[in-house]
């Protein structure tokens, strides 16, 4: 959207037309979602975050000083309503941040996976700015940022992630330039030491696209084989394996293969590809009789590391149809799924 086309939206939404806000602020929502996902760790919350940020902004906009683009006011908002949610929720887990034998928390808030389709507003970045985009909703990279505290997180992203100066970043959080320099130091470290190098990303674009194909291809007639062998032999030696919201998780080949030789046999699988949070997933389903087809099991991410599998997390509550899945497969249907 042009400038001069956004100032007029802008005069129009300050004179009380909310169609005028809503394409004004419309083709930032997506990169809002993201913003706050990176922050809570959760769709869902991203969505209720941006939410409110919008209903802020719409009730507020007498208030907005308009320096130009509308973007770094909405960015104030939506991250100062994530600090409060993180305030009042606290941080999400994967099952790899507890003990393998299970966690005694009685209730844990879930790290959620995030739609690639949602990250279609990186297109109309530069390269470079769209590599960090896509890089920084990694499971991985999430995941370490739940580690960090809340204005750390903050501060990382903005800095790191949205290209925002420090002073500029100081007046989102209401605190001192050099307060935001300590904190981005030791959000770096920490964040470093959590997360694996190479990036998804890289190792993705390493492998090339028929490389991918051909592991996923492998992957999915494993397991609907129910050839464990074949499984464990895609994974590395120290790969990991959970089912979050389930507690319990695999470390190692020995481990990961006594939980498939117990799982797998059992039940008739069938895979479809999909993508999340940037990297090779795969939506679950097993045989149900009682329903005469194919139901979701979980949406399996992959962390690969070259042509091997690092760690498996199988989101076993995700919704599906968030993810371009079918809520249920049948014989027929699956004899025309797609191809990778």
């Amino acid at each position: 959207m042009g400038e001069s086309a956004a100032a007029r939206l802008l005069v129009a939404a300050r004179a009380g037309d909310g169609d005028a806000f809503g394409r004004l602020v419309g083709p930032l929502r997506d990169e809002l979602r993201a913003h706050c996902y990176r922050m809570l760790g959760s769709t869902h919350d991203a969505e209720d975050a941006v939410q409110e940020t919008l209903d802020r902004a719409w009730r507020g906009l007498e208030r907005f000083e308009d320096h130009g683009s509308i973007r770094p006011w909405l960015y104030k908002i939506a991250t100062n309503r994530s600090l409060t949610i993180i305030e009042r929720r606290g941080r999400r887990e994967l099952p790899t941040d507890l003990s393998p034998a299970g966690a005694p928390l009685a209730e844990a808030a879930w790290l959620e996976p995030y739609p690639d389709q949602l990250m279609g507003w990186t297109e109309r970045l530069s390269p470079e700015a769209r590599a960090v985009a896509r890089e920084s909703v990694e499971l991985a990279f999430v995941a370490a940022l739940q580690h960090l505290s809340a204005s750390q997180r903050a501060v990382l992203l903005l800095r790191d992630v949205l290209g925002y100066a420090a002073g500029e970043v100081a007046d989102v959080l209401d605190t001192t330039a050099a307060a935001v320099n300590s904190a981005l130091q030791r959000a770096r470290k920490a964040v470093a030491e959590l997360c694996p190098d190479p990036s998804q990303r890289q190792t993705l674009r390493t492998l090339g696209d028929a490389a991918q194909r051909e592991l996923a291809r492998r992957y999915m007639a494993a397991w609907e084989a129910g050839d464990v062998d074949a499984i464990v032999a895609m994974l590395a030696k120290d790969a990991r394996y959970s089912m979050p919201p389930l507690t319990t998780w695999y470390a190692g080949r020995a481990d990961i293969r006594g939980f498939l030789v117990d799982a797998v046999p059992r039940h008739r699988w069938r895979f479809l590809p999909a993508r999340a949070n940037g990297q090779l997933a795969f939506g679950t389903y097993l045989w149900s009789d009682q329903r005469g087809a194919y139901v979701p099991a979980g949406l399996d991410l992959l962390a690969l590391r070259g042509r091997q599998v690092a760690e498996v997390v199988s989101f076993l509550d995700a919704d599906f149809p968030a993810f371009g899945l079918p809520d249920r497969l049948t014989r027929d249907e699956f004899a025309d799924r797609p191809g990778l």
